[in-house]
């Protein structure tokens, strides 16, 4: 949808991102090293490019992700993808998905709904479309480089959630009973020769006519 906006509208919001300190673990409540997990991705190393295939410009379907560290008391694994560059007033949820079962674990690639895409039998809850399953990252193009945040947090003893619950619902579970949290950044930027967030433009200088 966003790949069809003329760059120019990019370059015009560059400066407007919802930002890291608006994320769901920033908004936890659970301090810096409280119940540190470990997160990762086999397709892409924390802080680098998320491939194409994962994206709105390939197929689409969601990454794979690998969590461990889950401490003995906890009841579920909730996870949470924010981007944290999207230019709104908060991070846009590419996905959440509850009730995950309480110790390490995974989602294998394709494991969530997305567009024209099948996933497995996961609980998952609302992306900011309103829509339950995988959202793809399709940042605008000019925009720069988007951060896209994978949060996966334990949660201790509870009530389940009910149906497809959104961002607010699973904050408020996360500030009651998380007990350990953590996470894993893509990136992914449009391919469209724009100047990436915080690079300097280079000055052209013209060439006189010989």
């Amino acid at each position: 949808m966003l790949e069809k906006l003329p760059a120019v509208v990019g370059h015009a919001l560059r400066d407007r991102r919802a930002g890291l300190e608006k994320i769901a673990l920033n908004r936890s409540g659970l301090r810096t090293g409280q119940g540190l997990l470990h997160v990762a991705s086999l397709a892409f190393a924390d802080h680098a490019p998320i491939p194409a295939r994962y994206t709105a410009d390939g197929e689409g379907v969601s990454p794979p992700l690998d969590w461990s560290g889950v401490p003995p008391g906890a009841e579920s694994v909730v996870v949470v993808v924010e981007d944290a560059d999207a230019p709104t007033g908060d991070p846009l949820v590419h996905a959440i998905v509850v009730g995950l079962p309480g110790g390490d674990g995974n989602l294998h690639e394709g494991a969530l709904d997305s567009p024209g895409h099948e996933g497995d039998d996961v609980q998952e809850g609302r992306n900011s479309y309103f829509r339950a399953g995988w959202l793809p990252p399709d940042p605008p193009p000019g925009h720069g480089q988007h951060r896209y945040v994978f949060q996966v947090f334990a949660l201790g003893p509870g009530e389940a959630f009910s149906g497809k619950p959104g961002r607010d619902d699973v904050i408020e579970a996360i500030q009651q009973r998380g007990l350990a949290s953590g996470m894993v950044i893509g990136t992914y930027e449009r391919p469209d020769g724009t100047i990436k967030v915080g690079k300097p433009v280079a000055a052209v200088r013209a060439v006189p006519p010989a």
